[in-house]
């Protein structure tokens, strides 16, 4: 089997990042994924049974993927082979298959990983399957994409997809704690340092040793409190591409934040977006989504503010204009919710998709010229403002169509005040329809 730092061409005793000297020698070792290496989990099974199959690992950078790779094919005895999607086309592809039938003559098992797999395209991918099918590789992917939306069905279904979580605190601390141990001091810092400098991390574990790498190397004999923390190391920016799938799991946990009337978890998630670059019109677009959409007639008010913060931050821009954003967000999650417009409309959609092109009811239709007079257009109609009570109660559906509630308004805000005209109107209807009746006898 390779060396375990063949791939970077890099001999035991040569300088590398504190992260590659303390890459885990054995899956044991490895943090925070214990979901998938503990001895009841699919990893730690697949290893105890001796028998490995192709996987695809998808989880965020700095989790583990190529580690775990690397340590599968030792314990499995494989020949580790690595290839990089970014990198990578088909002539690499055809060599390391090649390569692959080469061994498998002799005896000997591949593992081809393959980084960032879902770069490839569709036939790219294509090229796996026979390799994959007869055995020749056991594959293990590794992608940060949703591997739904970026993977062949066909490979999909030949390879078990598991998810690498990001890393909790308690993970990041056990690699700050294997840091000390290979300085043999601790790092100087404060607790609340400490914890900044987990946070900072973002779950990535690459990442955190890199920081304790800097620290580690700084000429300091006082321990650094948070902010000289933020002072000698450069912070990055929160992982978000708004490409990808992580820009629509924000939106979605802002939106179903306002939906359950979660302000403080709204504010988050809005500030995370921000944070990560998002267009602040794209949030404001969203926003208004939601006064229109959650609701709507409960606060007919919802979509002016939305409107209105969007027109603050057009005038003033950022960072003033994202008070504006953080002023809707606000307003929409403690407004009173209603979907029912919502629903209303696409239930009218399919009656009229139903019932086709059904007429208007005569009475309800202009007369402009005689014609149409003498065909009894308009003819019946009653003005509801000359009605007793401004309204005439007549039907206003098509002729052989029965009447129908499309829209239900719920117990909640100014729509409650709606349900109750609804139902006054609703028994004049029925009082003015029997009176009707009763005078054609």
């Amino acid at each position: 089997m390779s060396d375990l730092f063949d791939a970077s061409d890099l001999a035991d005793d040569a300088p590398r990042p504190l992260a590659d000297r303390l890459r885990p020698k054995v899956l044991s070792e490895v943090v925070g994924q214990d979901h998938l290496l503990a001895a009841e989990a699919p990893l730690g099974r697949m290893v105890a049974a001796g028998r490995p199959h192709s996987v695809i690992l998808w989880g965020p950078p700095g989790t583990g993927k190529t580690t775990i790779a690397r340590l599968l094919s030792s314990a499995f005895g494989l020949e580790f082979e690595q290839l990089s999607a970014v990198f990578s086309g088909v002539a690499d592809l055809k060599k390391a298959f090649e390569a692959a039938r080469g061994r498998r003559r002799m005896g000997r098992g591949t593992l081809l990983f393959v980084d960032e797999i879902h770069r490839f395209n569709r036939s790219q991918q294509d090229s796996f399957l026979p390799v994959v099918e007869d055995g020749t590789v056991v594959l293990v992917g590794a992608t940060t994409e949703n591997p739904s939306f970026e993977l062949n069905g066909a490979l999909l279904s030949r390879c078990r997809v598991l998810v690498l979580r990001r890393l909790d605190d308690a993970a990041l601390e056990t690699l700050l704690q294997r840091a000390e141990a290979h300085y043999g001091e601790k790092l100087k810092l404060d607790e609340d340092a400490r914890a900044s400098l987990r946070a900072m991390a973002d779950g990535d574990g690459r990442y955190l040793l890199n920081l304790a790498e800097e620290v580690a190397n700084l000429k300091i004999i006082k321990p650094l409190d948070s902010a000289g923390l933020m002072a000698a190391v450069q912070r990055r920016m929160p992982l978000y591409d708004k490409s990808r799938e992580e820009h629509y799991n924000l939106i979605s946990a802002l939106h179903k934040s306002v939906r359950g009337s979660d302000p403080d978890a709204a504010l988050y998630w809005l500030a995370r977006m921000l944070a990560g670059g998002e267009q602040p019109l794209y949030i404001a677009r969203r926003v208004v989504r939601m006064a229109i959409e959650d609701i709507s007639l409960a606060d007919p008010e919802a979509v002016h503010q939305a409107l209105a913060a969007k027109d603050v931050y057009e005038f003033l821009g950022s960072p003033e204009g994202e008070l504006a954003l953080a002023q809707a967000v606000v307003y929409m999650a403690t407004a009173p919710k209603s979907n029912a417009v919502y629903r209303a409309f696409p239930a009218a959609r399919r009656a009229a998709e139903e019932h086709g092109s059904l007429m208007p009811p005569a009475h309800i239709l202009n007369a402009p010229t005689k014609l149409m007079k003498t065909l009894g257009y308009g003819a019946g109609y009653n003005y509801d403002h000359d009605a007793e009570e401004g309204f005439s109660g007549q039907n206003y559906f098509p002729d052989g169509m029965a009447r129908q509630q499309f829209y239900a308004p719920k117990e909640t805000g100014f729509e409650r005040e709606i349900a109750e005209r609804l139902e006054y109107w609703s028994k004049l209807r029925a009082k003015r329809s029997k009176d009707s009746k009763e005078e054609g006898k």
